[in-house]
């Protein structure tokens, strides 16, 4: 639409019930970015046409390191997210503006090669570029003023939101939107692992593109099993809470990666490439050969991936029969498996622990308080950590954990309907 057009719209009465539907109370904050990306865009390109995009951030309410051995996740779209403003211009250059990281640059598409480092936003996006044409889809050029609130190398999917909301504008422009969220996530997933050289599985990108809260079943991990989960949260009086523990987790790479490969290696020794095509009797039966052969932490990486897809099993059925106090305490155990037998809470050998230092305050204050339910968050290693508690509490709990993780660290989210989309026909 034109720039004219998509003023009068953010001003409508149509784009004022979808900001409120995908941001709640903070809707009319939220809708002045969608004015700014607008207002950057004209100042930054000109031109008349434009388009308007979100892309979530997301939260891994269960499911920790399942997605890249074919596992079984549950997440969903969070009220933290991309947006941008952005055009096709008919040339082979395509024009980033990142407000948010300081960042210009420009990627001819006939000059895909990554750079040496295979590392930053230039990389990813040309992996995502050459993600599409690999799949057979077309790119062209286009320009893109954006600006982004989720927090950055923290485990709730920044680069994940970040390469939804290319897929979304890659769809919209040059392949009349028949690009489907599953093709969305493994373009993402194909530059992350050829351009970044990171072993990321398809959750973090499935559940930014998709919307709302769902579950996965990787176990195809070309044609994933998605099932949308009506469910909300604010019902049962409790509110979601991540909060920033320091350090993220973007230089981490070596110790992201080596979860999916030890479990991959457990997998190796009966044949298979991942840990979704073996079962868990098979390793217990097998464990003095499968500790000699994969190593002991491998094997106890394996052990998790099988009990936290039952526990995602468990968790889904907890909610859909509305027995919430059983999904707690299902949070509970996945972060305790995660702690214990995934060992992604810390770097081995480094004092720094802000993440164990987190849970262990949190934890004191659930034990104090007896309710709500805490647990590592996204990669791990550093980063955040998730809480869910009463609302009765809420107020205190972030009062108390900011104390000693720092002001503004802790972070409200609610659940968004929508992922990766252009706002276009939602507000116009």
């Amino acid at each position: 639409m034109d720039r004219e057009a998509a003023k009068k719209a953010l001003q409508s009465a149509k784009a004022t019930g979808f900001f409120t539907e995908m941001y709640g109370d903070g809707a009319a904050e939220n809708e002045k970015r969608y004015e700014h990306v607008l207002e950057g865009f004209e100042k930054s390109f000109g031109g008349d046409q434009v388009s308007l995009f979100t892309s979530a951030g997301r939260t891994e309410i269960s499911g920790n390191h399942t997605d890249h051995n074919n596992g079984k996740v549950l997440a969903g779209s969070i009220n933290l997210d991309c947006v941008a403003c952005a055009a096709a211009n008919g040339t082979d250059e395509i024009h980033i503006i990142s407000e948010t990281y300081s960042q210009k640059f420009t990627i001819n598409i006939k000059n895909l090669k990554p750079s040496d480092k295979m590392a930053g936003t230039i990389d990813l996006t040309k992996g995502m570029l050459a993600g599409f044409q690999e799949m057979g889809y077309k790119i062209g050029g286009f320009d893109a003023y954006i600006t982004s609130n989720v927090i950055s190398a923290a485990g709730v999917s920044s680069s994940a939101s970040y390469e939804m909301l290319i897929c979304s504008m890659i769809n919209e422009f040059f392949n009349d939107g028949k690009v489907d969220v599953v093709t969305y996530a493994h373009v993402g997933k194909y530059a992350e692992n050829k351009y970044w050289n990171k072993g990321s599985g398809l959750l973090d990108q499935m559940a930014c593109a998709v919307g709302g809260m769902i579950t996965i079943d990787f176990k195809n991990p070309l044609e994933p099993v998605v099932e949308k989960l009506d469910y909300d949260f604010g019902a049962q009086d409790h509110s979601l809470i991540i909060v920033q523990t320091g350090k993220g987790h973007a230089d981490l790479s070596a110790e992201y990666s080596s979860i999916p490969n030890e479990m991959k290696r457990v997998a190796a020794v009966f044949g298979k490439e991942v840990c979704a095509e073996i079962t868990e009797q098979e390793v217990i039966e097998n464990a003095a050969k499968v500790r000699k052969e994969a190593g002991d932490r491998a094997f106890l990486r394996a052990l998790h991936f099988f009990e936290e897809n039952k526990r995602v099993e468990k968790q889904v059925q907890a909610l859909k029969e509305n027995r919430f106090d059983e999904f707690l305490s299902l949070i509970t155990e996945s972060g305790n498996s995660s702690w214990k037998w995934l060992q992604n809470c810390y770097v081995p050998g480094s004092e720094e622990q802000g993440i164990t230092s987190a849970l262990a305050l949190t934890e004191l204050f659930i034990k104090e308080k007896g309710c709500g339910a805490c647990r590592v968050h996204g990669g791990g290693f550093a980063g955040v950590i998730m809480a869910m508690l009463p609302n009765s509490v809420t107020d205190e709990y972030i009062a108390y954990i900011e104390k000693a993780m720092g002001e503004g660290s802790a972070y409200r989210m609610s659940i968004r309907p929508y992922g990766a989309v252009c706002v276009d026909g939602y507000i116009a």
